[in-house]
């Protein structure tokens, strides 16, 4: 498993790293989990890093931590943990858990589903969902990765690519349904107009956030006015295009804040952001603290540049 820095760091620094799938093709990896037990120590990928890809963690049975952007999330029998590219993850442990882990990139998604049914709105989600899988079709779900499985250890000139999209598009259909259907369902009873240009929106924030930070910058893009963007995005979320905006960069600036060496000045650079006192005023109003004081809370770092 090939691991890069995410920033270029100097030596003996902290690095905040990026587990990439070994081959770029297939673009698709599973792990069939039987009875596994994990511990800090025993994870292949040691410390918190990022995905340059795509992951569902499915436990059929058995018990895990896992830790995103910091905070401890449990996963039980029966769920699908999704984790999409850009969080900081890390595997604090696992007790016998048989299931299994599907990595996939961004080249076996495509355009063209219908609204609700796109993958990309759980895959660049702000909550990373762990969604419950109804007992019924447990098994279908097995079949399905299963044959996931089986296709990937077909030799490569006999693989399809629009065999993995169809079985893996199938599986994401399915955690939609199983999502929306649950508790925590997001849009439900939203128009589907206002769903669909907020998870165009959103997946559009996810690769600019750092570059752009004008609501005008994103409407266009998307080809709608500013209004109607807003009023897409307020209906959807209960917040302001603007808000998401500054939100997701923020977010950014903690992972690094939390998970790298990088002073706070860098931070802020990575993040797209200039004036260091703005940088700094509008990371407290998000997070209750100044920056400098946000990464002490952690571990105790302290900037040679302030902030």
């Amino acid at each position: 498993m090939r691991t890069d820095p995410a920033i270029a760091l100097p030596p003996g620094e902290r690095e905040l790293l990026i587990d990439r799938l070994s081959a770029p093709d297939p673009a698709l990896h599973v792990t069939l989990l039987d009875d596994a037990t994990v511990t800090t120590q025993t994870c292949p990928v040691r410390g918190p890093h990022r995905h340059a890809y795509h992951e569902l963690f499915w436990s059929r049975t058995g018990t895990g931590v896992h830790l995103v952007d910091g905070e401890r999330t449990l996963v039980g029998p029966g769920t699908v943990l999704v984790l999409g590219r850009g969080p900081v993850h890390f595997l604090e442990q696992a007790r016998e858990l048989t299931g299994a882990i599907v990595r996939f990139g961004d080249e076996l998604l495509h355009e063209g589903l219908p609204n609700r049914a796109h993958p990309g709105r759980l895959l660049t989600g702000r909550d990373r969902p762990v969604v419950n899988v109804p007992p019924d079709d447990t098994p279908h779900l097995d079949a399905v990765i299963g044959a996931l499985a089986a296709e990937t250890r077909r030799p490569l000139s006999t693989r399809g690519d629009d065999v993995h999209r169809h079985l893996l598009l199938t599986m994401l259909g399915w955690i939609g349904r199983w999502y929306d259907d649950g508790e925590s369902a997001a849009p439900g009873g939203k128009a589907d107009a206002d769903v669909h240009l907020y998870q165009r929106f959103n997946a559009l924030l996810e690769r600019d956030f750092a570059r752009h930070h004008d609501v005008r910058h994103y409407a266009r893009a998307l080809g709608v006015s500013e209004s109607a963007l807003w009023r897409a995005v307020s209906s959807v979320t209960g917040s302001s295009t603007r808000t998401l905006i500054t939100e997701r960069v923020m977010l950014e600036a903690a992972r690094l804040l939390r998970f790298t060496d990088l002073a706070v000045g860098q931070v802020a650079h990575e993040v797209g952001v200039r004036d260091r006192l703005y940088f700094s005023r509008a990371f407290k109003r998000r997070y209750g603290t100044p920056p400098r004081a946000y990464r002490e809370r952690f571990h105790g770092t302290v900037d040679d540049d302030g902030a």
